[in-house]
């Protein structure tokens, strides 16, 4: 019983050491040095809320979806429309490779954002 306790105990910590998650603040730092402050309209507090409901700010977050898509990073891009995974068939709007949308220096998702957020539907694609 205690080793089955033990084991699981380390297995969350694994998991857990194992997300990349950004501070707020620090997030919001590079968005407002990136240009996104007023982007289309969007202020700077909308994208770390945006952030914040996709990935709660885990920008190595993979999931997904029941059509075999996969959403991406901090922003839980869709694998369908906006980057390749080479797995599913996609449109790579963004033509970003979608592991690149996981590293953290974020210039690959943020780029990829603005594409999504000045087409039709703007944060709304989301």
């Amino acid at each position: 019983m205690m080793g089955t306790l033990f084991v699981s105990l380390v297995s969350c910590l694994i998991a857990t050491s194992q997300a990349s998650l950004i501070d707020r603040c620090d997030l919001a730092r590079v968005l407002y040095k990136e240009d996104l402050d007023g982007f289309e309209g969007y202020s700077l507090a909308d994208w770390p809320c945006l952030a914040f409901v996709e990935s709660k700010f885990n920008i190595s977050k993979v999931n997904e979806n029941a059509d075999g898509s996969f959403d991406y990073g901090i922003f839980q891009i869709n694998s369908h429309y906006w980057c390749n995974d080479y797995r599913s068939h996609s449109e790579d709007i963004c033509h970003e490779d979608c592991q690149d949308l996981l590293s953290p220096n974020l210039l690959s998702i943020i780029s990829c954002t603005k594409k999504i957020v000045s087409g039709a539907g703007g944060m709304k694609n989301w």
